[in-house]
């Protein structure tokens, strides 16, 4: 599943062809995903100006002047700028074509991702009650011990939780907890100020080295250019069971918490 660097490196790859481009046609060809596209895709985008395209957690935004498109990649979906008249594949489900001859093609074997309309996208329901960014100034030790005080639940779901924090899924949530060497069965709330600013800091590195790398690769996903991310490659933790830790050299372990495959290293974390 595209997690947050997933889903900034696609951004950033598909940003400098479309922003500022007037939308031509929107071309949808199958309107039943996670939730049914909505008309107002079909209506108000063409002939609207992308001005700028953020990203809020996973969910990309394409602003216009009168609203937001929000498109969510889902589980296996993926964006490419292709030239308008390369034929579409079975799982492509929609293009946004342009002006300037090229468009944005959605891909999505499973239907899971989502495009939806929003006229203020931060009041929309599956946005409004989220955390801040992970690589944003609100985000830091401080906000994560405060926001930490008298939890029970294991640090691991704590920074996994949308509402503390944005963008930090299974893989990184591992890897952040074996950079700050903290054991992630251990209690939220009973974590010290001095680790929290360590894990929030493991947060933000391990991130920022994903995006760098171009995301992830497991199962499906690629990248805008059709390339998939190789942070696989970089991995210290997730999927590392059984395999020697890069530090003590002690076999790396595997547990479940919370439904989810969890790696950490018995020695290096507490």
């Amino acid at each position: 599943m595209p997690e947050l660097p997933e889903v900034e490196t696609s951004r950033r790859g598909i940003a400098p062809w479309i922003e500022n481009q007037e939308v031509s046609e929107v071309i949808i060809r199958e309107r039943r995903l996670r939730w049914p596209i909505p008309v107002e895709i079909d209506r108000i985008l063409p002939g609207r100006k992308i001005l700028s395209i953020r990203r809020r957690a996973k969910y990309l935004l394409f602003e216009t002047g009168v609203g937001s498109a929000m498109l969510h990649l889902g589980m296996s979906g993926s964006v490419r700028i292709i030239d308008i008249d390369e034929p579409a594949a079975k799982h492509d489900h929609f293009d946004i074509r342009f002006g300037n001859g090229k468009a944005l093609r959605f891909r999505d074997p499973r239907r899971f991702g989502s495009l939806l309309w929003a006229v203020n996208p931060h009041d929309h329901d599956l946005l409004r009650n989220l955390g801040p960014e992970p690589l944003s100034s609100e985000f830091g030790g401080d906000y994560l011990w405060q926001k930490s005080r008298g939890r029970r639940v294991n640090v691991k779901q704590f920074i996994m939780n949308g509402s503390v924090v944005v963008g930090v899924g299974n893989i990184y949530a591992s890897e952040t907890l074996f950079m700050a060497r903290i054991h992630p069965k251990r209690a939220a709330g009973r974590i010290s100020h001095e680790r929290m600013s360590r894990l929030s800091d493991s947060i933000k590195s391990v991130l920022e080295l994903a995006i760098d790398a171009g995301g992830t690769t497991l199962r499906d996903f690629q990248g805008s250019d059709g390339e998939p991310g190789y942070f696989r490659q970089q991995l210290d933790a997730y999927g590392r069971d059984g395999l020697p830790c890069v530090v003590c050299k002690m076999p790396i372990v595997s547990i479940v918490l919370g439904q989810r495959s969890t790696f950490y290293c018995k020695q290096c974390q507490r």
